[in-house]
């Protein structure tokens, strides 16, 4: 979900409509500084998470919730994002302000947590058509930069020593993903189906181990309006503590499958080259290189094709909250297909 003074708004949905007083006192209890009236307002977007932009006089809040409705096991984290957040913000690491979390759901009906709106741009289109080489450079190689500073942080001394389990990440999160993908399943595709046999066979142990932001990618940031820096982080629904190549893939992604991949001459356009951003990742976390990733990249494909299932289960249950869930959903068989052909890339016959 996006965050930004750019951002579209709107009245909020029928579907995610909720009583404003309820939220208004407790934000009189719980943010400091809030002055009212109080004024809520829904973004546009947002697959997993309901998102909601508070405004008052002085300042603008963002509030995330858990969307109403039956839910799968495990989704729709706000209280992770919450935590995440949380206790980055003391290390420096760009990520919006906190406020605090309510777990009371008899307030709005769901669970949710208050934080910053943080003013800056948000950037949607992934091969950054708008920008010239020089920038789109800079601003791809910031995005490198900003994660080789977050897989350094060091996870216990921020207090999230049981964020999650350090062992056999890979291995977890190919279990967590099929299961959601059986749970939201609305038809059999013969290339997921050869997926979920392979991923947990061949699964690498860790290389290392560390706080993963888990959904890594142009419009989960915030850039400073003039340079090519990261402001603010967002999304952290995902994160948890696991393997950094994961993250690194993930975002790297765009370069084996998507609008990255289509263009004519990459690097003529300022996109740096995978091996330049490999490199500059190891230097910066002091790596003398990384393995082959195109069993990454196949795991990769494999779970944002999970994901994008689990919206098609949300548009069968009736809770997708994005008005383009549906069609976002029609690219399961497109990832899944992709996500093999990496995997006999990657040795799978």
């Amino acid at each position: 979900m996006n965050q930004s003074a750019e951002n579209v708004t709107e009245p909020v949905g029928e579907k995610h409509r909720f009583e404003v007083a309820p939220l208004d006192a407790w934000m009189r209890a719980n943010v400091e500084g809030f002055a009212g009236p109080l004024t809520v307002r829904q973004f546009q977007g947002g697959q997993s998470n309901p998102t909601y932009q508070l405004v008052t006089p002085a300042r603008s809040y963002v509030m995330r919730r858990k969307p109403p409705g039956k839910l799968l096991p495990s989704a729709h984290a706000v209280d992770r994002e919450f935590r995440a957040i949380s206790a980055l913000q003391p290390t420096g690491f760009p990520v919006p302000r906190s406020y605090g979390l309510c777990e009371d759901e008899s307030l709005i009906g769901t669970v949710f947590f208050v934080m910053d709106m943080v003013d800056g741009r948000i950037m949607r289109e992934r091969a950054l058509p708008n920008c010239p080489p020089a920038e789109r450079r800079a601003i791809l190689m910031a995005m490198v930069r900003t994660m080789a500073r977050l897989h350094q942080i060091d996870h216990v001394a921020i207090g999230l020593a049981d964020f999650g389990r350090p062992d056999n990440y890979l291995a977890r999160q190919i279990a967590r993903w099929t299961k959601q993908y059986r749970a939201s399943e609305t038809e059999r595709y013969e290339a997921m189906e050869r997926l979920l046999a392979w991923l947990p066979e061949t699964a690498p142990a860790n290389s290392r181990t560390c706080l993963v932001h888990g959904d890594y990618k142009l419009d989960n940031m915030v850039f400073d309006r003039t340079e090519p820096e990261v402001r603010a982080i967002l999304d952290w629904e995902l994160s948890t503590i696991g393997d950094p190549l994961g993250d690194l893939t993930y975002l790297l992604m765009n370069w084996v499958h998507g609008p990255i991949s289509e263009l004519d001459d990459p690097e003529a356009h300022g996109v740096p080259s995978i091996a330049a951003c490999v490199e500059e990742y190891c230097r910066l976390t002091g790596r003398d290189g990384l393995p082959d990733l195109d069993w990454y990249f196949s795991y990769n494909l494999f779970r944002l094709a999970a994901i994008l299932q689990g919206i098609a289960g949300r548009v069968r249950d009736g809770t997708a909250s994005h008005p383009k869930a549906a069609a976002h959903a029609r690219q399961v068989p497109i990832l899944a297909e992709a996500a093999w052909r990496m995997a006999v890339r990657a040795g799978a016959r």
